[in-house]
């Protein structure tokens, strides 16, 4: 047989009958507690958060609720008001960037996405003020001109014979 080790505790020694018997200490005092409870040096911020604030149950690790972009968005840029169209079509025909880019175009270089856009937008918007206006492009009347040219050149050979 293995050899059992002797302790000094002394208890029942066998089950008693009676189920509602309650054993006494032998000195009859509760124990009395020694040191913090377990985890007490990581949880010493939630207990006064919870005896300051009595409303919620709020985690100190929980930053800003503001939503973050995912897509990186051009910044707005804020619009000028101008009091006249004349005003607003001076200021766009005055736009150093935008006539850079109108530049470039003409000589054939190509644009990235923002500055095609840029350039689409401000001429779009050129384009309907000079409408707004009553202003008609050069381009308008150089076409008279070619229908000109272009009667001159309906003539039949035919009327011509002998």
């Amino acid at each position: 047989m293995a050899k059992k080790k002797k302790s000094r505790k002394v208890g029942l020694i066998g089950v008693r009958k009676d189920p509602d018997f309650e054993h006494k200490t032998s000195s009859g005092r509760v124990k009395k507690r020694k040191g913090n409870s377990p985890g007490s040096r990581h949880n010493v911020e939630d207990k006064r958060q919870q005896k300051s604030t009595s409303g919620g149950n709020q985690d100190p690790r929980l930053g800003s609720k503001k939503p973050v972009p995912l897509i990186k968005t051009p910044v707005a840029t804020q619009k000028r008001k101008f009091a006249t169209p004349a005003e607003e079509l001076a200021a766009l025909e005055a736009d150093s960037r935008l006539i850079s880019l109108l530049d470039k175009l003409d000589q054939g270089k190509p644009l990235n996405k923002d500055q095609q856009h840029y350039v689409d937008e401000h001429m779009a918007r050129h384009k309907a003020l000079c409408e707004l206006m009553g202003i008609t492009a050069d381009a308008d009347e150089s076409d008279d001109d070619e229908d000109e040219f272009a009667a001159l050149d309906a003539i039949k050979l035919d009327d011509f014979e002998r």
